[in-house]
């Protein structure tokens, strides 16, 4: 690889935002097999996103793509005005794009509902024509009715409903006072629990389901930049570990009703995090609820006349419910041979040592599979996302699959190494594929399983080529990734390491696909070999895999420092020259490697990290580290810095710089000024790079290419490397 070649990765790396735009995502397939309906940029560096829509079955010819709204024309060439509950949205999504990043269909994907810069838009997908409809701004979250004839949508804290044509636009719900909102999901369930929704038509098209969100009695946090100091603080309510969380209540409000509203009634005190909420017409409104602490979690049916509810289901666990996408659910169809029935319940548990597929009172699912999510519930099988299990066969590090599921047996749909997802209505699936060869994502569209389209990608090609070996590392068998500088030889000798992990709950890394290790590789190529590991904690091969963090942090650490040792016996590593990065949990994990572990880790890189976890939200503290006043020794424990100063080992001292973003409203920056001040009375010199206007993540361009330079260049300073 050339100097040049070297240099322009950061560059284009920041450009594309991570080689993402031009990549089509958001898929959505027509009931009747006839129309893909998706998002994608206009090339590789435009980050405005357009909707099209693939025909399948167009005039008897071929499939062909057409665009069915672009922002461009339907803004005229303005710039774009984003809403503070706007941008909150896109923060909490890790959203960094623009034009249109997302969009609601009605049942039949006649019409797609939109927000663009804050006005309502709606596009015809048959006709491929769209156009603005009247409203009151700034618009959030459009959605049609299933019967296409309404859309819902929110403005200032209101949900409000007009008609297709745009006529008749009204408030459904208005908030009764500054704390109160409808229709929003609350900052943890949008964080913590991937529900970013605050609102549900009901089939028939005549009433909704509407979350009313109330925060008065939340903490308020003050975000400020203090480049910009004429610039009042923006006020957050972030519920911080063992803190009061937002009221969140469910009411039925009929389309054509009046002000009047039915209430969902459930012991919100015992079980206040409402989790999910499903509403088809194959049974009555579904809740998902769970208790403070995690560990109980009800499913329950809902009576739209009555708002009365009835527990369907209960789980419990000693350590923790996880959250799955796309359960829970009913199971349409008929009690057909192969059918599942209609009205029984669709979920994903933790059940015999695995994470298992459950329809009604069966499990069809064990130990050879790790069940991630539901992808779609067909009437006579279940589409799922997977990785292989304890028990598998010969399984490949870090391979996710498609499979379909029903009572008579488990069919993997995805072919090939790689990770695998899929979106399917009816006969036709879109199925997206990574393989670790660079050519990125490859969509392919099947009709019956047989491929009839490939959806183009216009996203740019690296300029550099990843090459992750990917293996299994210790006793433990942690999945791992090393790359090692291009154009290695056994003759150039051993090399300094660094370690690249993100290393806890839900933030897998080690993939078997190309674009995840780009940047990797581009460290690895400025001399270093490199090590992603995943260890304990990290989405793995079993519940009890992931559940070993319970009141325990540190042992992420640990496994780290085993995954070292353990390829240093197969990798030319220098264990006299190791560093460590990382962001978020990663950002924790490298701090705490050089402050605790410094008989093996010689710098650090910490991006907004964690350190003192009082300051962290109640949905995911709490989770795994319970009541911070029930358990202050726990938190004490796992925390960086607290009451006390730093938890950290005498001698010797190593380099450590942080990097956060001064706007962060999710890992605040006062983590790191803690952690800096606590340095500071500990005698510890460290780096602090502040960074003016940028959140927890870093979609600004120069901001995002320079940080991989800076990172660089201290890495090697520090660990006495030759600048060149």
């Amino acid at each position: 690889m050339t100097s040049r070649q070297q240099l322009s990765f950061p560059r284009q790396y920041a450009r594309t935002q991570r080689f993402t735009l031009g990549a089509p995502r958001a898929f959505t397939v027509s009931p009747d097999g006839s129309r893909v309906v998706f998002l994608r940029s206009a090339s590789g560096t435009d980050r405005s996103g357009r909707l099209w829509v693939l025909d399948l079955d167009g005039d008897g010819g071929p499939p062909h793509e057409r665009v069915a709204a672009d922002p461009q024309e339907l803004l005229g060439g303005t710039a774009e005005k984003l809403s503070a509950q706007e941008r909150a949205r896109r923060e909490r999504s890790r959203e960094g794009s623009a034009g249109i990043v997302g969009y609601a269909v009605d049942r039949a994907v006649e019409m797609a509902a939109f927000a663009l810069s804050g006005r309502l838009f709606t596009a015809e997908l048959r006709a491929g024509t769209a156009r603005e409809l009247p409203a009151a701004g700034p618009v959030l979250d459009p959605r049609p009715s299933p019967d296409g004839r309404h859309i819902a949508y929110l403005a200032q804290g209101a949900l409000r409903v007009t008609g297709a044509e745009g006529e008749a636009d009204r408030a459904l719900a208005e908030p009764e006072d500054e704390h109160t909102s409808y229709g929003l999901a609350e900052f943890i369930a949008a964080e913590e629990m991937g529900r970013s929704r605050g609102f549900w038509w009901g089939p028939d098209s005549d009433r909704l389901l509407v979350a009313r969100v109330d925060e008065r009695e939340v903490q308020r946090w003050w975000i400020s930049d203090p480049a910009h100091p004429d610039r009042e603080p923006a006020p957050v309510a972030y519920p911080a570990a063992g803190t009061a969380n937002a009221d969140v209540r469910l009411s039925f409000v009929a389309l054509e009703g009046g002000e009047e509203r039915t209430e969902v009634t459930w012991d919100r005190a015992r079980y206040p995090y409402l989790a999910r909420v499903h509403w088809s017409g194959d049974g009555p409104p579904l809740l998902l609820v769970q208790s403070r602490d995690q560990r109980i979690q009800l499913y329950l049916a809902v009576d739209p006349e009555s708002g009365a509810t009835r527990t369907v289901h209960v789980d419990e666990d000693q350590a923790w419910l996880e959250l799955c996408p796309g359960v829970p659910a009913w199971a349409p169809g008929s009690s057909s041979a192969r059918g599942f029935g209609g009205g029984r319940l669709v979920r994903i548990a933790d059940e015999g040592g695995a994470r298992v597929l459950g329809v009604g009172d069966r499990v069809l699912t064990g130990a050879q599979l790790q069940l991630r999510a539901v992808l779609d519930i067909g009437e006579n099988d279940i589409l799922v996302s997977a990785a292989a299990g304890e028990e598998a066969k010969d399984p490949e590090v870090g391979e996710i699959h498609v499979y379909r599921v029903n009572e008579l047996g488990t069919e993997r749909v995805s072919q090939g190494p790689g990770v695998h997802g899929a979106v399917r209505s009816g006969g036709v699936t879109v199925l997206s594929s990574s393989r670790t060869d660079p050519g990125g994502a490859v969509v392919q569209v099947l009709r019956d399983g047989k491929r009839i389209a490939q959806v183009a990608s216009y996203a740019e090609q690296p300029v550099l080529t990843a090459g992750p070996r990917l293996v299994e590392a210790g006793g433990r068998r942690i999945p791992a990734a090393v790359l090692l500088p291009t154009g290695y030889a056994d003759s150039d000798g051993a090399l300094p390491v660094l370690l690249d992990p993100y290393g806890g709950p839900h933030g897998q890394r080690v993939l078997a696909a190309h674009h995840p290790y780009l940047t990797s590789q581009w460290f690895a190529d400025q001399g270093f070999a490199v090590i992603v590991a995943d260890g304990r904690g990290a989405p793995g091969r079993s519940p009890a895999w992931e559940k070993a963090v319970k009141d325990n942090f540190p042992l992420t650490l640990d496994d780290q420092v085993e995954a070292l040792h353990a390829l240093a016996g197969s990798f030319p590593l220098d264990l006299g020259r190791v560093a460590i990065r990382g962001w978020s949990y990663g950002g924790y994990l490298a701090a705490m490697a050089v402050l605790r572990r410094p008989d093996v880790f010689h710098a650090a890189v910490a991006g907004a990290p964690v350190t003192d976890l009082r300051l962290y939200d109640t949905h995911y503290t709490e989770r795994y580290l319970g009541d911070p006043a029930e358990r202050p020794e726990v938190y004490a424990a796992n925390s960086l810095v607290g009451d006390d100063g730093l938890t950290v080992a005498e001698t010797p001292h190593r380099p450590l710089m942080i990097i956060h973003g001064l706007a962060d409203d999710n890992v605040v920056m006062a983590h790191t000024l803690r952690l800096s001040s606590a340095l500071l009375a500990a005698g510890r010199p460290h780096e602090v790079l502040p960074l003016s206007g940028v959140t927890h993540m870093t979609p600004q361009e120069q901001i995002a290419e320079n940080l991989l330079l800076l990172q660089v260049d201290f890495l090697k300073r520090s660990l006495g490397l030759e600048q060149g």
